[in-house]
């Protein structure tokens, strides 16, 4: 298993892979605790018709499901992009520890990604959240994601 977070991200990256090889956009998390993997997801919202269903609340639903409890606080997450206002808060309402991530908002934007402009740092700063924040892991890599995606010819809206 992954002791590094590099490790970890690469794992995200992969669920982010499996997400474009299904049709789906290019976001992936994993949910780690005790350098174990607990939960893995990529974005669903085109699958489950469910506008909520991005990379890192899958990962949440799923890590919650796994640990049978709602706090998952001794977690931590790794996720291909900076998470939007919607998955911050669910990180937030989550407990995890920490979450670290790669590619930013501005490179969702860019490959056409209707992104609120609120960065995860201004929003947790603003509204006292507690879950530390760690930026720039893989950001190349994570970044990348959405040329791979935009290649098959999509477009982003979710």
């Amino acid at each position: 298993m992954p002791h590094e977070p590099a490790d970890w991200m690469q794992l995200a990256i992969e669920q982010a892979d499996k997400a474009i090889a299904n049709g789906q956009t290019p976001f992936g998390a994993v949910v780690v605790r005790d350098n174990r993997l607990v939960a893995a997801g990529h974005n669903e919202v085109w699958q489950r018709t469910d506008p909520t269903a991005h990379a890192e609340v899958v990962a949440l639903q799923r890590a919650a499901r796994e640990l049978g409890r709602i706090d998952l606080a001794g977690c931590e997450m790794y996720t291909t992009c900076e998470p939007c206002p919607m998955c911050a808060a669910a990180i937030h309402w989550s407990n995890l520890d920490r979450v670290w991530y790669g590619a930013t908002i501005a490179d969702a934007d860019q490959a056409g990604f209707r992104e609120l402009q609120m960065p995860i740092e201004t929003l947790y700063e603003r509204g006292g959240s507690q879950v530390q924040i760690h930026s720039g892991l893989l950001t190349p890599e994570c970044a990348a994601l959405f040329q791979r995606w935009l290649q098959r010819g999509e477009s982003g809206t979710y």
